[in-house]
């Protein structure tokens, strides 16, 4: 069966054209998939495997205590393999055809407090250049909720500071206007004329935000960076760089802003991945009335 997946992954690298990550991630789920088959079905060549093989495999992720968006991807890699082996004539049919996917997990975003958000953004102010370009950096991020890949890909022409917005080119080069505040544009404005010369040093590109060598600031760099802040602000939660988004929009939606004007800035296609937040303001809602209601 090892010489059925390494035809398969060579068809992925061939034939597909897969990047070496994918290609990696498919080999890992199914070499999980082979050892679970061999050492615990006894089964010898994929033509045996049924229907109920694969749930029990499912069943055997789940004990385990795998997420469900892992159960998913295994299931999503099983289904291509056999597709791929039916078309081999290696086997006759496909027993993963009618498996629904699992459930995913209704896990809620993490956020920080406003008192949170409000000490990482004190903890980036520092006289220096690199602290300069900290502070406009994350005032920018908390002001208009962009992803972080969008933060380090951003040009100094996307930057509109005197009229007050930013131009964000978000997943599959869709396009979106968002308002920045006058703090975050204050600080933009420090970072431009006292920072960015300096740190540029003798390199020539337009990426708004650079590194000590001049060269644009990478997403590895902006978590060294986030890091080193949450520690200095003395933060107990898990800070991610997704976490101020999600304080973004919680934020605003908390503070009555329309549901549809949040997804817009937020660039989600489906106003669904947007309601989760609805969610999360409702628990926050149930938190406060739990402490502050004297008959709570």
């Amino acid at each position: 069966m090892k010489e059925e997946l390494k035809a398969f992954i060579h068809y992925l690298v061939v034939e597909k054209g897969l990047a070496q990550n994918s290609t990696k991630a498919y080999e890992r789920d199914l070499s999980t998939y082979i050892s679970y088959l061999e050492n615990v079905e006894n089964v010898k060549a994929f033509n045996d495997v049924k229907k109920s093989t694969i749930l029990y495999f499912l069943h055997h992720l789940n004990d385990q205590g795998r997420a469900s968006s892992t159960m998913s991807r295994m299931l999503s890699s099983i289904r291509t393999f056999h597709q791929f082996l039916i078309r081999e004539a290696v086997v006759s049919h496909d027993p993963s055809l009618h498996i629904e996917m699992p459930r995913p997990d209704k896990n809620l975003p993490k956020i920080l407090s406003t008192t949170e958000v409000d000490a990482l953004l004190e903890a980036a102010k520092n006289p220096t250049m690199l602290g300069i370009r900290n502070k406009a950096m994350f005032e920018l991020l908390y002001a208009t909720g962009v992803r972080v890949s969008e933060l380090c890909s951003m040009k100094l022409s996307d930057l509109h500071l005197q009229m007050g917005f930013i131009r964000c080119l978000g997943k599959g080069n869709k396009e979106r206007i968002i308002p920045i505040g006058e703090i975050a544009s204050d600080a933009l404005g420090s970072y431009l004329e006292e920072s960015r010369p300096t740190l540029m040093k003798k390199n020539h590109h337009d990426f708004l935000f650079v590194n000590h060598h001049g060269r644009p600031l990478s997403r590895q760099g902006f978590w060294k960076v986030l890091k080193q802040l949450a520690k200095d602000a003395k933060i107990d939660k898990k800070v991610t760089p997704h976490t101020l988004r999600h304080s973004f929009a919680t934020h605003l939606l908390e503070n009555g802003a329309d549901l549809r004007a949040v997804q817009e800035m937020l660039g989600h296609a489906d106003i669904s991945t947007t309601q989760i937040y609805t969610h999360v303001t409702k628990v926050r809602m149930r938190e406060v009335y739990s402490k502050y209601h004297p008959r709570a």
